[in-house]
């Protein structure tokens, strides 16, 4: 099997074939109802209370499922499908611990605004609420994490229900959407009628176009500013807005940062780029943002790791905050101007109505000295190897253009600043929960969605244990991830934050005795490399390169290494550790 998703029936096909009412399962249902929302594929993983559901996949060609190793690695294989492609991620997990083992990917995809629709089984209608074997509330678990949850009890409910899961999950300020199905409601028997019919749900209308009045005073803004600077987040991404976002700029030339979540969404390349801002941002992106005197957050939640300490943020700027959930503004910074509504359609209707900052051009000259100034920097090593290194490497020999997708720690903050990403939907990685784990399986479901593109999985040492398992899928459906492991023998971040703010105390980081990882990938069927130094490392990424499957490559890094810039807690982000380099 290849990591290529076999070409199915177009939707219209399907609605043509099933225009005539039959009486079929839940199960089935299930099923049809998926395929007609152009869902391509299903990552999950069976138990008893989704029998009927797997009983009802068997020898369903036009149905494509993805069995992983894990609960939590279905799910965060349906998230980084979703980055990648802008589509709904679908998982489906059993009831009881299947389902609780979801809710780690949940919290992951609902901080980061990301559409899925995650399917559990549960006890029979008849046994919820006794205990019974397997039984969870998962709905009720779930409830601070979701958009929406549902607790299917009818069968005849199903059509609509799935329909309007998809309708919530990928709409508004998009996120997880959770259907519970019961045993019974899988197994019972009904017409189906799909569902087709547009969804108006009562209370629920997120607001697309901005009040014109706002995006007025914002055009006023940007002519009077002589510090103006765009903080682009994620919002950017998830709506599609990243070539308005180009054009806003190409035509006001307003310096640009882009956040974590919010990298690719501008080239990197460009002058106007500052970086990324926040704890381990760029010198100049910081800096910048406490010079401003206009402040446009773009998309972006102004969260504690960008803003630093919220009483000394961005002290001189008036602040505009564009975002299509109105719950975000003024949530953490006071806001001057702000704008509710889709990110897309708000910076397309500002194009014709915006000038060319004309009294910034002092501005734009410090910005251009900062960056040759104060540049990201590092003490490199001819005998040991440095893992900034490592990822100017990556970035050199794909020329920026691969889906990245990284675990959490030092190596996605190394991965942040020194690959240089110039595409959307490249960078894929947990910013808000922070989800150790998340790595490989995300990479798996990035590939799945652009089987034509290289993507890289660039993990630490301790976060690729929490998900290793799922090498099996790389290796039984031949997806060609490379599997990128940041090996300093320690939990990076957990050490450099002891040795800068516990003086020195270092407490239960050791992971020297992790496993072999060339072993271990060659256990499961993937070819397996390592590299200490230099040479080795740029010959062993070269074999991974032309390696048509998945490999897996253990850089042996320096245990020591820091991450720098570092703002500290309780610091403004211009309080910045700059290191010895």
């Amino acid at each position: 099997m290849s990591a290529q998703i076999p070409e199915v029936r177009s939707t219209e096909q399907l609605r043509e074939k099933w225009m005539k009412s039959e009486v079929i399962t839940g199960s089935e249902i299930l099923l049809r109802s998926l395929l007609l929302e152009g869902v391509e594929c299903v990552f999950g993983y069976p138990g008893g209370a989704v029998l009927y559901i797997y009983d009802a996949m068997y020898g369903y060609e036009d149905f494509k499922h993805v069995l992983t190793r894990h609960e939590q690695g279905a799910i965060h294989a349906a998230d980084g499908y979703a980055r990648a492609s802008g589509k709904v991620g679908v998982c489906i997990a059993t009831s009881g611990p299947g389902a609780t083992n979801l809710v780690t990917g949940i919290a992951t995809a609902y901080m980061d605004s990301v559409p899925l629709v995650v399917i559990t089984g549960n006890v029979a209608t008849s046994l919820i609420g006794t205990d019974a074997f397997q039984e969870a509330d998962i709905t009720g678990i779930t409830m601070p994490i979701t958009k929406h949850s549902y607790l299917v009890r009818d069968v005849n409910d199903l059509p609509r229900i799935i329909h309007e899961a998809f309708h919530i999950a990928s709409t508004g300020r998009k996120g997880p959407v959770l259907i519970d199905i019961p045993k019974d409601v899988s197994a019972a028997k009904t017409l189906f009628e799909p569902s087709s019919n547009a969804v108006n749900l009562r209370g629920y209308n997120p607001r697309l176009v901005p009040n014109k009045l706002q995006l007025d005073k914002l055009v006023k803004a940007i002519e009077e500013a002589e510090r103006p600077l765009i903080l682009a987040g994620g919002g950017v991404i998830y709506s599609g807005g990243h070539e308005a976002l180009y054009e806003f700029v190409k035509r006001t030339e307003i310096p640009i940062t882009t956040t974590l979540l919010g990298l690719g969404a501008f080239p990197s390349g460009h002058e106007l780029w500052t970086g990324m801002p926040g704890m381990h941002g760029t010198y100049t992106s910081n800096m910048a943002i406490q010079k401003s005197d206009l402040l446009i957050s773009i998309g972006a939640r102004f969260d504690d790791r960008v803003t630093g300490n919220l009483n000394g943020f961005a002290p001189h700027a008036k602040i505009v905050h564009i975002d299509i959930d109105p719950a975000e503004i003024g949530k953490n910074v006071p806001t001057d101007i702000p704008i509710v509504g889709d990110v897309k359609t708000v910076l397309e209707m500002l194009i014709p109505e915006v000038k060319r900052a004309d009294k910034a051009d002092e501005w734009r000259a410090w910005i251009r000295q900062s960056k040759e100034e104060q540049p990201f920097r590092y003490e490199d090593s001819d005998t040991v190897l440095k893992p900034q290194w490592v990822i100017e490497m990556l970035n050199e020999t794909t020329n920026g253009e691969a889906i990245v997708t990284t675990d959490v720690g030092q190596h996605q903050m190394w991965a942040a600043q020194y690959y240089k990403f110039s595409q959307p939907r490249s960078m894929i990685t947990s910013g808000g929960l922070g989800t150790m784990g998340f790595g490989l399986p995300s990479a798996i479901g990035a590939q799945m969605a652009h089987p034509e593109r290289l993507v890289i999985s660039i993990n630490g040492d301790g976060g690729m244990q929490m998900c290793s398992q799922e090498l099996a899928i790389c290796a039984i459906n031949n997806i060609p991830v490379k599997i990128v492991i940041i090996n300093n023998q320690v939990l990076g971040m957990v050490r450099q934050w002891q040795e800068l703010i516990y003086d020195n105390r270092y407490s239960h980081i050791d992971l020297e005795g992790s496993p072999d990882f060339v072993k271990l990938a060659e256990a499961y069927g993937v070819k397996g490399l390592r590299a200490t130094n230099k040479e080795e490392a740029r010959k062993a990424w070269a074999e991974a390169l032309e390696t048509p499957g998945p490999v897996v490559v253990e850089f042996v890094v320096s245990k020591g290494e820091n991450v720098y810039p570092m703002v500290t807690q309780g610091s403004t982000i211009d309080q910045m550790l700059m290191g010895d380099a």
